[in-house]
């Protein structure tokens, strides 16, 4: 046995190694598997005795950039760093993006310690964070519009129908179509101004089952009429501290969305499910200790997919893949979760769509400061 891994079977080290939940992969100069932690087994999808019987190149998709790095790090006996690697395996399907730290181990020649920091919810969480700057800055311009334009559209309508009452018969639809259009910026300015609205909310412990149940039975009689629905629930899940009418609007406004993406679709289906997710946690406005997100609630359909040029600005105000959208759906589903003091995410490719919504726990910091707490 290698003496990289005497100290490895050493207690110490490979419990701090195994409490680690960065996965972590040891190799020696052939690029063979040594050890990889818990959280390595977890990442790849096999367990120790399964990788160790492996090279990394066997491991990681052709051509993977972790391989040039490993051997970069053998050849000048330096630590090395890559950012935003694209991570390939057969272990897992869509490819995973992360930073990569390789290192030498300073006992024995040739062999190297390989951390893998994935960045896929990090990057989800900090658009998600320019995604409630963007809308906040709506904020301000919902207050101008509606004091603005408001005003002067009431007249625009007035005098369209007045209109309708007087021109020649030919010339009714002209005028109808004034008045609808003014309904139609009206009804939008409606819309945006809700981005104003800065009034605390009532808040109480919800079974967000309760609230899931209620999006499907109204989806079901209405924009989801026809499509299959999967339920994969936690009855553990503890309660959320939010307000039941806007959790409403949140998924129903999520499953609207499926349901439109799944007209086209053969067999559409739309699955909802909920999970405790330890472990992501992010600072809030006013609060020293970072927020704990553990209740996981997904919404996930098989339609066509969100476009990837489109995917990182989904939830900004007025990015919309519809032809007749208005691009504030989602940004108001973002400012809703937001206020709740969650995250909300979205990963998608052809045949899959997964809307997945963070939110903490019905008690601690934000069943305290419930009033003055918002997620920045």
């Amino acid at each position: 046995m290698s003496a990289a891994l005497t100290i490895l079977d050493a207690v110490p080290a490979r419990s701090v190694l195994q409490a680690l939940p960065q996965p972590i992969i040891v190799l020696d100069e052939a690029r063979k598997i040594q050890f990889v932690n818990y959280a390595a087994e977890a990442f790849f999808g096999a367990s120790l005795s399964v990788l160790t019987r492996q090279k990394l190149d066997d491991l990681l998709a052709f051509g993977s950039p972790i391989i040039s790095l490993v051997e970069t790090v053998v050849n000048r006996r330096a630590p090395m760093t890559e950012y935003r690697v694209r991570i390939g395996s057969s272990r897992f399907g869509d490819e995973r993006i992360a930073d990569v730290f390789a290192s030498p181990m300073s006992d024995v020649d040739g062999q190297v310690a390989v951390l893998i920091q994935e960045r896929t919810m990090a990057d989800k969480i900090d658009r998600q964070m320019v995604s409630r700057g963007a809308a906040r800055s709506v904020t301000g311009l919902a207050a101008m519009l509606a004091h603005e334009i408001k005003n002067p559209l009431s007249g625009i309508r007035g005098a369209a129908q007045l209109l309708e009452q007087t021109v020649a018969s030919d010339e009714v639809p002209l005028a109808r179509l004034i008045r609808e259009e003014t309904d139609r910026i009206v009804g939008l300015i409606d819309r945006v101004e809700v981005f104003g609205d800065e009034r605390p909310m009532e808040r109480e412990p919800i079974n967000i089952h309760v609230v899931l149940d209620r999006v499907k039975l109204l989806a079901r009689n209405g924009v989801a009429r026809g499509i299959t629905f999967f339920e994969e629930y936690d009855p553990s899940l503890p309660p959320v501290l939010g307000n039941r009418d806007q959790l409403i609007q949140v998924f129903l406004n999520l499953v609207k969305n499926a349901s439109e993406a799944l007209e086209r679709t053969q067999k559409p289906e739309i699955r909802l499910s909920t999970a405790f997710r330890p472990g992501i946690r992010i600072s809030v406005a006013g609060v020293a200790e970072r927020i704990s997100l553990p209740l996981e609630i997904v919404i996930e359909d098989n339609g066509p997919g969100v476009p990837l040029d489109t995917l990182p600005f989904l939830f900004d105000p007025f990015v919309t893949t519809k032809t007749n959208g208005s691009g504030l759906g989602l940004a108001l589903v973002a400012k809703i979760v937001g206020d709740h003091g969650g995250v909300i995410d979205c990963e998608s490719r052809p045949g899959r769509t997964r809307f997945r919504i963070l939110l903490p726990v019905a008690n601690g910091v934000f069943q305290q400061n419930s009033d003055e707490v918002s997620t920045k």
